[in-house]
């Protein structure tokens, strides 16, 4: 039996929380355990445990998505945050990710999209809005590539191979059928490639292969 999901919902609008705690609660592996209105009693919920996914609203009264993003995943541990935006360029939101949270989506994105990035970002993989992904990365990325070329040096041929795909959006399961690998050895590379460019995160390395220019350039 799967354990189930426990996520609060953060936003400061009563009916869009109404809303997605009935899309959420309607699934057998997903439960709503807690709901704020602004970034402080995020973080309280955060601090209390209990909580594997945290949807945050970005623009809210007092402490805003950004902050309490940055407040909430400094200690490195659950629960992940996944931001949820009403515009696809909101700048907030890509600060949002720069502070840590572990993927970002539309408040229009259709229930399959969302309970499928709730699902993954708690499986520990990353979930990306796939309209604005490059807009995102865009954002980021400036001037020349910031990254030592050495440290890409490090990668043996396929965790390269594997980089690229990841910054190209690929899921895990994605990447195993691309490069016939078992889920569990895509996982291993994953882990190398996080140690060896010290990066806190899937949607870093995301990050990192478009600094480095293997994508989007």
């Amino acid at each position: 039996m799967t354990d189930t999901i426990r996520v609060a919902i953060i936003d400061d609008q009563e009916l869009v929380r109404m809303g997605l705690r009935m899309v959420l609660d309607a699934q057998p592996d997903i439960s709503v355990v807690a709901e704020a209105g602004d970034g402080n009693a995020a973080v309280a919920l955060a601090t209390g445990g209990g909580i594997d996914v945290m949807l945050m609203d970005v623009r809210m009264p007092g402490l805003d998505g950004i902050a309490a993003t940055d407040r909430i995943t400094a200690t490195g541990s659950v629960p992940r945050v996944l931001v949820l935006t009403t515009f696809d360029l909101d700048e907030y939101a890509f600060a949002a990710l720069r502070a840590g949270a572990s993927g970002f989506l539309l408040k229009d994105a259709r229930p399959p999209e969302l309970l499928g990035a709730i699902r993954a970002v708690h499986s520990g993989d990353a979930a990306l809005a796939p309209r604005v992904t490059a807009r995102m990365i865009e954002t980021f990325v400036e001037g020349p590539a910031p990254i030592d070329d050495a440290r890409l040096e490090v990668l043996t041929p396929r965790e390269h191979e594997i980089l690229v795909a990841i910054g190209e959006g690929l899921t895990n399961d994605e990447l195993a059928a691309r490069f016939f690998l078992s889920i569990s050895t895509v996982k291993t590379h994953i882990s190398r490639l996080l140690q060896k460019l010290d990066a806190r995160d899937r949607v870093q390395l995301v990050i990192i292969a478009y600094e480095a220019g293997l994508v989007g350039r």
